[in-house]
């Protein structure tokens, strides 16, 4: 494998935001956290207000204060997110209804709005929508059953009756292009894919497995394809958060030792080799639509493929 320089430009992944993890039980920050200096962003299911303009694309923040008003004395539904290179706090309010946000306000997921985002907001999406998937989902205890309440300004459920601390969670996953001594690439298309659509090999890694195994064992599970045995047989290019609901995804390239496709039929419905031509041939035709250009699986083609796709490439 060739290029091994780290990928520097994934989305979802830009700097700006110091999460600050010893403020989230300093009292006493926390106790004037909402203050007319902290900006607050709404969120409801993944989704956030945007204000999109001819000067740009942004989050609708209000102020701490502006916050306050609304929320009273109930602080359950906070987020604290951390601090821009200014000091300023960002925080998340976790909404379960949109009609307590004032006015008419057009929303967006993550995957549509992040990418035009200043970096200090969609890094504060990201962990945004990462921990309000967390909190909709973990909202009692594990053990006993009993409702668990905010603790560590958002990032801790805690049990009262078991003293017991529930924390976010990440679920570690490979995506991985594969290559064979040709320099063809492999593609596969999930089950409940339409006719066209591929994308690189994922799945998640299982307890006790390395990264690099759950890479050799997705591939030949799914694909059948043989990765070969030695390390440089594996290139690790970088990692994307992908809170959806709470996965990281860790990317590579692999180098095929067997090339013989034999596809699970569960996961993957079929899955081809293409060089470089018959990507260009087959994309251009509409005869293959290939991710968006927000994953981390584009990311890896496009590395393998030596420059940026069209975008009309994409699914």
């Amino acid at each position: 494998m060739t290029d091994t320089l780290l990928f520097d430009d994934l989305l979802f992944t830009r700097p700006g935001l110091d999460r600050a993890g010893h403020l989230r039980t300093d009292e006493a920050f926390l106790g004037s956290l909402l203050s007319d200096r902290t900006r607050v962003m709404w969120v409801h299911e993944g989704q956030a207000p945007i204000d999109a303009d001819a000067e740009g694309t942004s989050l609708l923040l209000i102020s701490g204060t502006q916050a306050a008003e609304v929320i009273g004395d109930d602080r359950s539904g906070l987020t604290f997110l951390g601090l821009d290179p200014e000091g300023t706090s960002y925080v998340a309010l976790h909404i379960d209804d949109r009609s307590i946000v004032p006015g008419e306000q057009f929303w967006m997921g993550l995957r549509d709005a992040a990418r035009d985002l200043p970096d200090v907001q969609a890094a504060a999406f990201v962990s945004a929508v990462g921990i309000d998937n967390w909190r909709r989902k973990h909202q009692r205890c594990t053990v006993c059953g009993e409702v668990l309440v905010v603790t560590s300004a958002g990032w801790t459920l805690r049990c009262a009756t078991d003293e017991l601390d529930h924390f976010p969670r990440t679920d570690p996953a490979i995506i991985v292009l594969v290559r064979d001594v040709e320099d063809r690439a492999l593609l596969g298309r999930h089950a409940n894919w339409r006719g066209g659509w591929m994308s690189t090999i994922a799945g998640f890694v299982e307890p006790g497995e390395s990264a690099e195994a759950a890479v050799r064992r997705e591939v030949f599970e799914e694909t059948g394809v043989v990765i070969g045995p030695d390390a440089d047989a594996l290139t690790y290019l970088g990692s994307q958060p992908w809170p959806f609901p709470a996965s990281l995804m860790m990317g590579y390239h692999a180098l095929a030792q067997d090339t013989t496709i034999n596809v699970d039929h569960d996961e993957i419905a079929e899955a081809v080799w293409f060089s470089r031509e018959e990507m260009r041939a087959a994309c251009e035709s509409g005869e293959l639509r290939l991710p968006p250009n927000t994953s981390i699986s584009r990311q890896l083609i496009e590395r393998w493929y030596g420059e940026a796709l069209p975008g009309d490439w994409s699914r």
